[in-house]
């Protein structure tokens, strides 16, 4: 039960940060949307800030969808390459380039609660699977450490998300994603 209004309320945070923008949004819309008490919120986080921290659980809650949902049909390459533009898709749809701006920025400088970097994700661990899977049927180079396999892969991301931010969002991340990051992971093919 406490979980599950955890996740409710960062789930309805994130929603009104999309919808209304992050300083828009008020403590009091978040509860009046999660159907919680001003209690309950600050049980959970001292502040709308502290929401900030849960950015990769966001991130990661969408990859276990996706995971749920891979393609059968698609080699490790395809599926690399499908899995980064439909996340691509979701960051476009669901967090403004401003406030991933901020939340890039918080990273850099170690001011964040959370690390995108944590291998520990769930993130980290579903493209390594992927990535042994394509090694393993010989999809995949072997030339390669695995493990900087993923590094890599994971820089590529971040790249693409940095210049969407750069750039005000002024282009269709999940689109540019799709005719450029095949370029980007082609040495990973074998």
């Amino acid at each position: 039960m406490a979980g599950e209004i955890r996740d409710r309320i960062i789930e309805k945070s994130w929603e009104l940060f999309r919808d209304k923008g992050f300083g828009e949004t008020t403590i009091n819309d978040i509860i009046r949307e999660a159907e919680i008490s001003k209690g309950t919120f600050y049980y959970y986080f001292m502040s709308k800030d502290n929401l900030l921290d849960t950015l990769s659980e966001i991130l990661d809650h969408e990859y276990q969808r996706l995971a749920a949902e891979e393609p059968e049909d698609m080699d490790a390459f395809e599926k690399l390459m499908w899995l980064n533009q439909e996340m691509h898709q979701f960051i476009k749809h669901n967090i403004d380039y401003k406030l991933m701006s901020y939340l890039y920025s918080a990273q850099i400088v170690k001011d964040a609660g959370f690390s995108l970097l944590d291998k520990n994700r769930f993130y980290f661990t579903y493209v390594q699977r992927i990535i042994e899977e394509g090694v393993a049927n010989g999809e995949l180079t072997d030339k390669i450490p695995i493990s900087e396999m993923v590094r890599f892969f994971s820089i590529g991301e971040r790249a693409l998300v940095t210049e969407w931010c750069m750039n005000n969002g002024n282009f269709d991340l999940g689109e540019y994603s799709s005719n450029i990051f095949p370029m980007f992971m082609s040495c990973l093919k074998k």
